[in-house]
């Protein structure tokens, strides 16, 4: 590896894939509804499907609808944090039932309140992003909080991320999500690796290191990932190599 290059992805045949979709496949972007797969990034993950006999999956917070218009339909395609998810060539299920009105109203509010903030309702879950106005913060902290708290016994919680504040159904967790696929024929007995770049992310890293494998933290922040690269374009790059490695 020559200096300045992202350090090796140590994929094998037999590892079973995961990725976070914003800010660790695709760069991140003011305009959630902006951000894209680059086509070179989707070409490397198609070949490494192939290559791990189809033990890739692209695991998001976003709507599976949302996602599956962004992603190869050749991939898993989780969303969600988990509570929807379609496999490889599969047509997409039903979509979830939506959080109550009385959930979203005070999401709704803050979003007509505050110039910038985009509120962005996701099924089962739902999202006020404040990448366009920073100093919004704790508005949408406390918004997601009263809906929450709105929510009643519908067990709902708080997700904090990049520049994101989320309201979610508890079992909604990747780390969840990526055990019950392991469970699955095809994924069943494979070492999970799991990439991501935000605190939605963890949990997941944290469940497929505990469980032997391996989790990758892209971009800066706290996190329990064994390896480190520095930003979707380096991640490109150890993609780029390993599927070229794997294909040998």
């Amino acid at each position: 590896m020559s200096p300045g290059e992202p350090p090796e992805l140590p994929l094998a045949r037999d590892d079973a894939l995961f990725l976070d979709f914003d800010g660790t496949l695709a760069p991140l972007a003011a305009d959630p509804d902006a951000v894209t797969l680059p086509a070179q990034t989707a070409a490397i993950l198609a070949r490494l499907s192939g290559a791990l006999g189809g033990a890739c999956a692209v695991i998001s917070g976003r709507a599976l609808k949302d996602l599956a218009r962004r992603v190869p339909d050749g991939l898993w395609r989780i969303g969600t944090h988990g509570l929807e998810r379609a496999a490889p060539g599969q047509p997409l299920p039903p979509a979830p039932a939506p959080l109550p009105e009385a959930v979203l109203a005070p999401l709704d509010a803050c979003a007509a309140a505050v110039p910038g903030v985009r509120f962005e309702r996701k099924g089962p879950a739902a999202a006020l992003h404040y990448r366009a106005a920073p100093h919004a913060a704790a508005a949408c902290r406390a918004a997601a909080e009263a809906a929450v708290a709105a929510g009643g016994e519908a067990d709902l919680v708080v997700q904090p991320g990049h520049m994101v504040a989320e309201v979610k159904p508890r079992r909604a967790d990747k780390g969840r999500a990526l055990r019950a696929l392991m469970r699955l024929p095809g994924l069943r007995g494979r070492r999970p690796v799991m990439i991501g770049d935000d605190i939605t992310d963890e949990d997941a890293i944290a469940a497929a290191q505990e469980d032997g494998g391996l989790g990758v933290r892209i971009g800066p922040g706290a996190s329990a990932a064994m390896l480190r690269l520095d930003d979707p374009a380096a991640l490109r790059t150890a993609l780029t190599r390993a599927a070229r490695r794997l294909g040998e």
